[in-house]
């Protein structure tokens, strides 16, 4: 496991500690590059914009908790673009030191995502919750406090780096969850490269009128363009105005996608392609 960096033309970045899903994920997409551990998902995307690494590994959404927050924010301003995405499966375990037990344990921490994903388990097991920065770190921390009280979620990875036990396995409460991380870089593909389906990803902002929605996205259904992600969020502080993240399957080369990114342009007052990617296979 190489986390020096030596080679940036050769590193993946990633928000978390070394044994996170992220790393994991970064592992599984890249197997032959080396990995960047940053403490945020601005320090992940920085990493990838200042050229300490060619590539950043980030989730965007999970099966069981929804979208992951932020990222839909960072993505547009970061100047990066989406070359690839990754499903996860996530198998959280329960970690703890090695004098734990499930009789020991009174409280759990890490990352809210995980511990929203574990809420009926946890509860059941009558442990009280302490979000964390992330999952690994979480691991890493509680073996630093060497509590037997405390425990952890994370990955069986986060338990061989930081010498943990693992006290329950597949933790979470539902049996598919799974993360979809998109991979990002500093240069965006060209479609005519790409093999098989492709998505294109991109936020947009309609005009403040009367059915400016319904108009902005009339196009794609009049032109046959399937539209796998559609999400509403809040950009700054205000409830006035709302930003879409959207999913289709196509690219911009395609007639009716052209089409429909016109008639989309008309009623926005902005649009900003995130990129144009191959579709995974766990995705079809």
């Amino acid at each position: 496991m190489n986390t020096s960096a030596q080679d940036p033309k050769n590193t993946i970045a990633f928000q978390g500690e070394l044994g996170a899903y992220s790393h994991m994920a970064a592992q599984a997409k890249f197997p032959f590059m080396d990995v960047l551990p940053c403490p945020s998902f601005e320090d992940a995307l920085a990493a990838v914009q200042n050229g300490k690494a060619r590539l950043a590994m980030i989730p965007i959404e999970n099966s069981t908790a929804g979208r992951v927050a932020d990222i839909h924010i960072l993505l547009p301003g970061s100047g990066l673009h989406i070359i690839g995405e990754h499903f996860e499966s996530i198998r959280h375990c329960l970690l703890a030191t090695p004098d734990a037990s499930k009789e020991t344990l009174k409280s759990v921490t890490s990352h809210v995502q995980a511990l929203g994903q574990c809420r009926k388990n946890l509860r059941a097991m009558g442990l009280h919750r302490e979000p964390f920065a992330d999952t690994a770190g979480s691991a890493k921390h509680v073996a630093a406090l060497g509590d037997n009280s405390v425990a952890a979620i994370a990955s069986k990875l986060a338990a061989e780096v930081y010498g943990l036990q693992i006290i329950t396995e597949d933790l979470q409460d539902e049996g598919n969850n799974t993360t979809r991380f998109v991979i990002l870089s500093q240069e965006k593909t060209e479609p005519e490269k790409l093999r098989g389906e492709l998505m294109t990803s991109f936020t947009f902002e309609v005009k403040n009128i009367p059915a400016a929605l319904y108009k902005a996205l009339g196009g794609f259904a009049t032109n046959g363009v399937n539209m796998t992600k559609l999400e509403s969020y809040y950009e700054s502080d205000s409830f006035t105005v709302s930003e879409f993240y959207v999913d289709i399957v196509g690219h911009l080369g395609m007639a009716n996608v052209k089409r429909a990114m016109e008639e989309l342009e008309f009623h926005s007052k902005r649009v900003n392609i995130l990129g144009t990617y191959e579709m995974e296979r766990a995705r079809v």
